[in-house]
């Protein structure tokens, strides 16, 4: 199977030896996503909505340059340094998933890197194959 490394030009990248997405036949995976924007700036200092905002619009973008769609995400984790941001974080990432429903863990770490950062976010996704989506509900 071809291995596709999808960057966005971070130039961590090179130095830690990452990629933004890895994409192995129909799957692929989004690594832990930082609030951070082109110019290698943090977004939002102290707003995890913003952060999460952000996050988000990077992991839709590299999933895009991978060939797949936000509909064919099917985990997504949510790493907060406060857990108590959980609520503003998850009600943005509802704007992007809420339809979808990929399954989803939310956690608390202890920190980032950078200590601004407020949320990371990961996500994987299998390419669909068009056919529809099942939705197996409790009886």
């Amino acid at each position: 199977m071809n291995r596709t490394l999808v960057s966005n030009g971070n130039p961590m990248e090179r130095i830690v030896g990452f990629s933004r997405a890895v994409k192995v036949g129909p799957y692929i995976s989004v690594g832990g996503t930082a609030p951070i924007d082109s110019d290698g700036q943090t977004v939002g200092i102290g707003d995890p909505a913003a952060q999460a905002q952000c996050c988000l619009e990077i992991i839709k973008d590299a999933l895009e340059r991978a060939g797949a769609r936000l509909e064919d995400v099917v985990r997504t984790r949510v790493l907060l340094t406060r857990i108590e941001d959980w609520e503003a974080v998850v009600k943005v990432r509802a704007e992007f998933f809420a339809e979808i429903r990929p399954v989803d863990t939310i956690m608390q770490v202890s920190r980032f890197v950078n200590p601004d950062w407020l949320v990371e976010i990961e996500a994987d996704a299998v390419i669909s194959d068009g056919n529809p989506v099942t939705d197996i509900r409790p009886v």
